[in-house]
């Protein structure tokens, strides 16, 4: 699904990625695990070039994303991304949180369609009876498209146990109940893969474990995903790869059980030391 090829990503003269080569297949549950400043977050946003990279290659889906002449906004519906903060929009209702992407998307391929009709309608009467084209099959209507998304939005909060919640304000809920709604978010716009930024790293010990049993529903559910983590018991429990980052490069790209038992890195073995 996705190849790194030699990613790098420097800030002025500081070079934070120095040629990172990877592979995820679909279905890949893969930790990144690395102390802190090594480059795991810049490497998890390049790879929806939230971040643009300095130079390589990162190839989603059969498409070079890091080349500036690819509209990347059409590739990001297909990578969701779960921040650290949650970034949830305090503004609006849970339920309309989860709603707003699915909705911008399919209101905006709705405009397309009828955009091109209306063009193909003025340049058929140019043409012969013979070689009219087709006008794009239009289904749905701007309401109808809300209400759609209006019950996905709840069955995905069905799902986590807070269809409850959907009318009310991000402020009004607990960290783990945010951080939650935000994976729903994501999972809305039915992405092909998930980004996770250390999900967990800003809710409470307590709050840590409602977050984690969501992912690892989804990742039973097949979902492909990468995680920026501290979280060593999911990454041993979830994960089919680990990887460990320090200072801009992969030292170690392993199974959990190899990762873990038996770590081949002199770097890695003095981190798991310190952490485990």
């Amino acid at each position: 699904m996705i190849d790194v090829i030699n990613l790098e990503k420097s800030f002025g003269n500081n070079k934070v990625l120095k040629g990172i080569n990877i592979t995820i297949e679909k279905g890949d549950i893969m930790v990144v695990i690395g102390p802190s400043g090594s480059g795991k977050s810049t490497f998890l946003r390049c790879l929806n070039c939230m971040e643009d990279p300095t130079g390589g290659q990162i190839i989603f889906n059969g498409v070079d994303i890091a080349d500036p002449k690819v509209n990347i906004n059409i590739h990001r519906r297909h990578m969701g991304m779960v921040f650290q903060h949650f970034n949830l929009y305090n503004n609006k209702t849970v339920i309309k949180n989860i709603m707003l992407a699915p909705v911008y998307v399919k209101k905006q391929q709705l405009r397309k369609d009828k955009r091109r009709n209306a063009i193909t309608k003025f340049t058929n009467l140019f043409r012969s009876k013979d070689s009219k084209k087709e006008l794009i099959k239009i289904t749905t209507t701007n309401s109808r498209i809300v209400e759609e998304c209006k019950q996905e939005a709840i069955e995905l909060l069905k799902k986590i146990g807070l269809e409850d919640k959907a009318d009310v304000y991000p402020s009004t809920l607990s960290g783990g109940q945010k951080q939650r709604v935000a994976i729903v978010r994501s999972m809305a716009m039915k992405p092909d893969v998930i980004l996770f930024d250390e999900p967990t790293s800003a809710l409470d010990p307590e709050m840590v474990g409602e977050v984690l049993d969501l992912m690892k529903q989804l990742a039973r559910d097949g979902m492909t995903m990468i995680v920026v983590t501290h979280e060593m018991g999911f990454a041993r429990e979830v994960a089919n790869k680990v990887i460990f980052i320090d200072n801009g490069q992969i030292l170690e790209n392993s199974s959990p059980e190899e990762f873990f038992t038996n770590p081949k890195n002199p770097r890695l073995k003095e981190f798991l030391a310190k952490v485990l």
